[in-house]
C-alpha cells in the first residue's frame, strides 16, 4: 500500500485553488506532507547514535573496572576524545535542532495568531511561506482556505444584496397593487390581477431556488426518478418560451433524435432545460435563434443521452467561462443572483451526469449536459 495514498485519495477541498490541480504534485512524490515524520526519523537516530556511543563508553568502563584494572593514560585519554566528540557532536545537534525548530515554529506561531484573526471573522490576513517544506506547504493551504472564505463572504454579503433587491421589486409591485384595489385607485380587474400573479410567481421562482440550492450544498436533496422520455419534456418547456421568443422574432429550433427513455427526476430535468433555456434566450439578440435537441451516445451498458441549448448571442467571455457554474458568480451585465446555472449544474451532477459549455466572442454560447440512461 503506498503510504501517501492517504493524502492523494483525499477529495479536492472546497477552498483548494481552481488552477492548481489536486493532489500537489510534491505529495505524489512523498514530499511536502510527510516533513514531520522525516523530523520523526531524524530524532530517532539522533537518538539512537546517542544511545551507541554512550552504552560503548560505559562498556568501556564497566570493562576495566570488572577486571580491577587501573585506567591507563591512554584509556584515559580514548575516554575524554570520545567524550569531548560525543560533547561537541551533542552540541552541535542541539544547535541544529534548536535552529530547525525556531524555522518551524515561528510560521506554525504566525499561523496561528492568523487562524485566531480569521475565527473573528478578519479574512484579509495571509501567513508568509516560510519555513521548511512541510510548514510552506501548510502554509499555503491556509492562505488558500482563507482567500476561498473571503470570496464566499464576499458572495455571500452579494447574495444577500441580491436577494432583497429581487424580493423588494416583486413586493412592491404586489403591494403598490393591492392598496390601489382596496382604496378604489385599480379596477380589481384581470389585467391588475394577472401582473399580481406574474409577481407572486417571480417570488415563487427565487424561493425555490434558495431552496435547491440549500438543500443541494447540505446534501439534503432527493431526487424521484423515474423512466421519463425526454422529447416531450422538452417539447413542453419550449413551449412556455414561444410567446417571449416571437415578441423579440427568436427562432426556437428543436433538434431531437429518437432516444431510449432515461432514468431521472423529470421535475428536476425540467428545471434544468428551463434555466438553460431562459439564460439562451434572454442573451440571444432579436432575430436571432436558439436550438435545443439531444443525442444519444455510446456503445452497449454504458449509453448516455446528451441535451443541448445553443444560442447566438455575444457569447461568454474567456475569463468568465470557467465560473459561470459556479454559485453566484454572473457578468457585470447579468442580472438575477447568479443561480441558475450554479442550481443546474447541482441537478445534472445529482442525477451523476456533466454539464459543460462551450462559448466564443461573437459565436454563441453552447451548454450541455448529459445523462446516463
Amino acid at each position: 500500500m503506498n503510504p501517501h495514498s492517504r493524502f492523494t485519495n483525499r477529495p479536492r477541498p472546497p477552498w483548494w485553488p481552481e488552477n492548481e490541480e489536486w493532489p500537489p504534485r510534491r505529495w505524489r512524490h512523498g514530499r511536502g506532507q510527510p516533513f514531520f515524520r522525516r523530523m520523526g526519523c531524524l530524532f530517532i537516530i539522533f537518538n539512537l547514535f546517542v544511545f551507541l556511543i554512550f552504552a560503548a563508553i560505559a562498556g568501556l568502563v564497566y570493562e576495566v573496572l570488572s577486571r580491577g584494572l587501573t585506567p591507563n593514560s591512554s584509556f584515559l585519554d580514548f575516554v575524554v576524545v570520545v567524550g569531548a566528540i560525543f560533547l561537541t557532536f551533542v552540541i552541535f545537534i542541539l544547535i541544529f535542532a534548536a535552529i530547525s525548530f525556531r524555522r518551524m515554529f515561528n510560521p506554525l506561531d504566525e499561523l496561528v495568531d492568523a487562524s485566531n484573526k480569521v475565527a473573528e471573522g478578519d479574512y484579509n490576513v495571509r501567513v508568509e511561506e516560510k519555513g521548511p517544506r512541510g510548514v510552506r506547504s501548510l502554509t499555503m493551504g491556509f492562505n488558500s482556505m482563507v482567500e476561498r472564505l473571503q470570496v464566499n463572504d464576499q458572495q455571500r454579503r452579494s447574495m444577500l444584496a441580491d436577494v432583497s433587491h429581487e424580493l423588494r421589486t416583486p413586493i412592491t409591485v404586489i403591494q403598490g397593487n393591492v392598496e390601489g384595489i382596496l382604496d378604489g385607485l385599480y379596477p380589481a380587474d384581470e389585467a391588475r390581477l394577472q401582473s399580481i400573479l406574474e409577481e407572486t410567481q417571480i417570488l415563487s421562482r427565487l424561493v425555490d431556488d434558495l431552496r435547491t440550492m440549500a438543500l443541494a450544498e447540505s446534501g439534503s436533496l432527493q431526487l424521484r426518478r423515474e423512466p421519463v422520455d425526454l422529447a416531450p419534456l422538452i417539447r413542453d418547456v419550449v413551449s412556455g418560451f414561444e410567446t417571449q421568443a416571437e415578441e423579440r422574432g427568436i427562432q426556437l429550433g428543436l433538434q431531437l433524435a429518437d432516444v431510449e427513455t432515461v432514468n431521472v427526476d423529470p421535475l428536476r430535468v425540467r428545471e434544468i432545460i428551463t434555466n438553460l433555456l431562459s439564460n439562451a434566450v434572454r442573451y440571444t439578440p432579436d432575430n436571432g435563434n436558439v436550438s435545443i435537441g439531444i443525442m444519444e451516445a455510446g456503445i452497449g451498458g454504458q449509453r448516455t443521452v446528451t441535451v443541448f441549448v445553443q444560442d447566438s448571442g455575444p457569447g461568454i467571455p474567456a475569463s468568465d467561462l470557467p465560473h459561470i457554474f459556479d454559485r453566484f458568480y454572473k457578468s457585470s451585465d447579468s442580472g438575477g443572483m447568479g443561480l441558475g446555472l450554479s442550481i443546474a449544474k447541482y441537478l445534472v451532477e445529482a442525477h451523476g451526469g456533466k454539464i459543460s459549455a462551450e462559448s466564443g466572442a461573437g459565436k454563441g454560447t453552447r451548454i450541455s449536459f448529459t445523462l446516463p440512461t
